[in-house]
């Protein structure tokens, strides 16, 4: 279970970390060209400040654990991109943008693996 757990936690990070870099680097019309309409009722700072938060949820699912320096952090980032992807559900519920609630709700369902894994039976 703990390579499981490892598999889940880097492709979340590589998709979140792309994900961030695309909204924390981009003009905002590349963002709503690249991610969809739904950016463009976000303010700029809005959407750099979830690209951080999705570069730094990246970040701490991995690196915590890779140099064994408060791997404890691993489920708490966890936590906080389950939390965003929660979010991004409602918004795009809101829009009825079924296909990317279902999207969020995987991740949201793969980050709560993590939680449970790490938080739980495969603690580091």
């Amino acid at each position: 279970m703990n390579v499981t757990l490892w598999i889940i936690a880097s492709l979340l990070a590589a998709l979140f970390l792309a994900a961030g870099l695309g909204k924390a680097l981009q003009p905002k019309e590349k963002i709503i060209e690249s991610s969809g309409a739904w950016a463009g009722d976000f303010s700029i700072g809005a959407l750099r400040t979830l690209g951080l938060l999705e570069i730094l949820g990246a970040i701490g699912l991995v690196l915590p654990a890779a140099v064994d320096v408060a791997p404890a952090l691993v489920p708490v980032a966890a936590s906080g991109l389950a939390l965003l992807m929660a979010g991004a559900a409602v918004t795009h519920g809101r829009r009825a943008e079924w296909r990317n609630v279902a999207l969020n709700i995987v991740l949201l369902v793969l980050a709560a693996v993590v939680i449970w894994g790490r938080f739980g039976p495969h603690a580091f």
